[in-house]
């Protein structure tokens, strides 16, 4: 239901409905819809970090091709859902974070937890000569995760893969390049 209709769209009484409990059940579980929403940002990162441990922690794996079968991962995933949901930490950054300062807080700490496998990546990769960093590898996590949350956002508006495909190319052929 958030998916659908966004976090502030969807209404106490339509996720207890889509769910099939009654209305009660939800102030029972949860002190406050803000409670949820926190709730659901949470699992949908747990969920997140099966993706990130297959892919951006698997040692047997060369670290740009680990960042490759991140991106092919979550793709997959985004064409599972016909490229119009995108990424739950990303819709909530848009949407909940100028209205919740719990919300805001926790995907700071997501985004902050988030970015660091990128970052072992992107050292890795230096250290390998795959990749020459010119700027921390903090900073330049920052910049590819920022970079695909735009991607999806424009996959969102689009329904098309043509921005993650864009970002892909891109990223690959300059940022994470050897000459670059």
């Amino acid at each position: 239901m958030v998916r659908r209709r966004g976090f502030a769209g969807a209404g106490v009484r339509e996720i207890t409905g889509a769910a099939g409990v009654p209305q009660g059940s939800f102030t029972n579980h949860f002190a406050s819809k803000e409670a949820f929403g926190l709730e659901i940002v949470d699992r949908y990162f747990a969920d997140l970090l099966t993706v990130v441990d297959a892919t951006l922690e698997d040692p047997g794996r060369p670290p740009l091709d680990r960042l490759r079968a991140y991106f092919d991962a979550i793709s997959e995933r985004l064409e599972e859902r016909g490229w119009q949901h995108g990424c739950l930490i990303g819709n909530m950054s848009l949407e909940a974070a100028e209205h919740s300062e719990a919300i805001r807080v926790r995907l700071t700490e997501i985004f902050t937890r988030w970015r660091e496998p990128f970052a072992r990546c992107l050292r890795e990769a230096d250290a390998a000569g795959q990749i020459r960093l010119d700027v921390p590898a903090l900073d330049m996590a920052d910049f590819l995760l920022a970079s695909w949350q735009g991607a999806i956002l424009r996959m969102k508006v689009e329904r098309s893969p043509e921005a993650l495909r864009r970002f892909r190319r891109i990223t690959f052929a300059t940022v994470l390049s050897p000459s670059a």
